[in-house]
């Protein structure tokens, strides 16, 4: 694929969904977060100093809740000190807690606590217990990363908390035979469910579980190589489960992505969206979608900076291409070489919902009403 154009590609007025998108480039060296228009026009942003990977999201009050580095001048890798920060509409900080080693995904939630995932270090019992992947990939040191969850009040105080190593059968989850074991085993979405159990995706294992809020165990739990390290997981309205398969390894050996919406009772697909042809739509790795209250789908292709908008039937009515690029990579191996430009995530926003609802010129006018994101 060659990039021949950047901005706006399609915008089908009759059938795209009204509203304004939200995305942040990944690329090292940007550290902006762009609210577009349905025209591609930038109507807003917010200049964020130490960030380095993921996304930001609006919240209901109008406020910009992302994820930064806590240091600047220490070296950045998945074990440094992080912050998620709230700012308003203007850029100004107006609440912070410290998120150690915190990734991927972040989420206030209701009741005005804050979620999130981070890193944290395998004791050397759990190293043991850890099984599959490629033997001898474990970090220089020997360590393995797992994952944590941590749930914090507004003065930044644990309310509670879930750790890969302690709640879960370890053994139960093998890595991917063609995977690293530096980490067990990439969470790389976090969603909250209305009676506070959490919807988890681990990507190097390609498994998709929900953790007990009381228990903290796997209450329900779904496995398919052929999704190749999905990402984004989130339970919808209707309880199906809408998440971005990437297709980077397992049985799938035409190299293409699907976006899926999977019935977790029946364990059947109910939607899928994918290239025609398929291998026209990839991306290995990153990446997201959401379900928008119209009916139509908002996939973000990570990998192309693409974000773009298909019907029920998969038609696209609204098409975007990110022009920033710079280098990409995993924070640890970052190859000035490695040009690109990348997008984790992006979202869409009613014009009249209360994230956006009167701070933009003639929103009144422009919606069909609708909601947000957690």
């Amino acid at each position: 694929m060659r990039y021949h154009k950047f901005g706006l590609l399609e915008h089908d007025a009759a059938r795209a969904t009204p509203g304004y998108t939200i995305f942040t480039p990944l690329p090292a060296g940007c550290r902006t977060t762009y609210l577009l228009d349905m025209e591609g026009g930038v109507v807003h942003e917010w200049d964020l100093p130490g960030l380095r990977t993921g996304y930001s999201k609006l919240l209901p009050n109008g406020n910009l809740l992302t994820a930064l580095r806590a240091d600047l001048d220490a070296p950045a890798g998945r074990e440094e000190a992080r912050v998620i920060r709230e700012l308003d509409w203007d850029g100004k900080a107006v609440w912070e807690c410290d998120a150690p080693a915190q990734h991927h995904d972040f989420h206030r939630l209701p009741n005005g606590n804050t979620a999130f995932i981070g890193f944290e270090r395998f004791r050397p019992d759990s190293i043991a217990r850890l099984r599959g992947g490629i033997p001898g990939t474990e970090m220089a040191d020997g360590g393995v990363l797992g994952d944590y969850i941590r749930e914090v009040d507004a003065d930044g105080e644990t309310v509670w908390e879930w750790h890969a190593q302690d709640d879960m059968e370890i053994e139960d989850y093998p890595i991917f035979s063609l995977n690293v074991r530096e980490e067990f085993s990439h969470a790389n979405s976090l969603f909250p469910l209305p009676n506070g159990d959490y919807l988890v995706s681990f990507r190097r294992n390609s498994w998709i579980f929900i953790i007990d809020r009381e228990t903290r165990k796997v209450r329900w739990r779904k496995n398919d190589y052929g999704w190749g390290g999905q990402h984004d997981a989130q339970m919808l309205d209707n309880g199906n489960i809408l998440f971005f398969a990437n297709g980077q390894f397992g049985d799938n050996t035409s190299h293409c992505s699907r976006v899926i919406e999977l019935n977790p009772e029946t364990g059947e697909e109910e939607w899928v969206y994918q290239g025609d042809p398929p291998w026209t739509f990839y991306s290995p790795h990153i990446s997201g979608a959401q379900r928008l209250w119209s009916g139509n789908t908002l996939i973000c292709e990570g990998l192309w900076g693409r974000i773009f908008e298909v019907t029920p039937e998969g038609d696209v009515v609204w098409e975007y291409i990110s022009s920033h690029f710079g280098p990409c990579g995993p924070l640890q191996t970052l190859n000035p070489a490695e040009i690109g430009n990348w997008v984790f995530r992006a979202y869409r926003y009613a014009p009249d919902s209360p994230e956006i609802g009167g701070r933009l010129p003639g929103y009144a006018s422009a919606g069909r009403g609708g909601g947000g994101v957690k």
